[in-house]
């Protein structure tokens, strides 16, 4: 019998991973459908606060650090990256310093979820127009598909003001690494995932100057939005 060759063996691994990428954003795009409307999505609303606690692993426990500087500076921060947006430009760490942002995960062709997140981003941005401090940060979770051309489009139809909002591409394992390790943007306490394991979340993490996560909301629910703007103005004070 003969064997089939090494790069036969190659290019069948190849096709199978794809493969298996394909059912998975697949099988996402069906489960979005079922998702509540943004009147029903549970929201994280609580208790107005004079400070904002920091959070440092995916079960979002506050921490309340002072304002010790090496307490600080040894605390979760999101690390360096490099992206592309929407205009073709490289959008880095460097994009956002000194900067608070909001960042999300999304994909252009999402059936469901994605459309009622953009709209409360883009309400996000229509309360800070005009603040040169905040900035918006929306990954694309499906990047081969999302190239920047892509993003480009939808950014236009949605109003993405550009520099204010970025929208980003770039490669997968670095969103997705960003998404589950550095921005805990799942949540999903305990459940071993791979790359293959598509991400998709509706939470909208609040960063701030220094790269620390102050915040989670609920990118559905209208409350938890009236409270994102809240807390941002909170951080604004914060560094005054």
């Amino acid at each position: 019998m003969k064997m089939p060759s090494t790069s036969t063996i190659v290019t069948l691994l190849f096709l199978t991973s794809v493969h298996c990428k394909d059912v998975s954003e697949q099988r996402e795009e069906t489960r979005l459908r079922h998702k509540p409307p943004v009147e029903e999505a549970p929201s994280r609303a609580r208790p107005q606060l004079d400070t904002l606690p920091f959070y440092d692993d995916a079960s979002f426990t506050p921490k309340w650090l002072g304002n010790n500087p090496s307490e600080l500076a040894a605390f979760h921060t999101i690390p360096a990256f490099t992206l592309t947006n929407q205009n073709g430009e490289d959008v880095t760490e460097a994009t956002f310093k000194d900067k608070i942002y909001v960042a999300d995960f999304f994909f252009t062709t999402c059936p469901g979820i994605c459309l009622t997140m953009t709209q409360s981003m883009s309400q996000l941005q229509d309360n800070f127009k005009a603040d040169d401090e905040v900035l918006f940060l929306s990954h694309s979770v499906t990047p081969t598909k999302d190239t920047p051309a892509v993003l480009k489009s939808y950014a236009d139809a949605h109003g993405a003001i550009s520099g204010k909002w970025h929208m980003v591409t770039g490669e997968r394992s670095t969103i997705y690494g960003l998404g589950r390790q550095q921005y805990f943007a799942e949540e999903d306490l305990g459940q071993e995932k791979s790359e293959e394991d598509f991400l998709h979340t509706e939470n909208f993490l609040l960063i701030d100057r220094n790269r620390h996560i102050r915040g989670i909301y609920n990118g559905l629910n209208k409350t938890d939005i009236r409270q994102l703007t809240a807390d941002i103005k909170l951080l604004k004070r914060e560094h005054t």
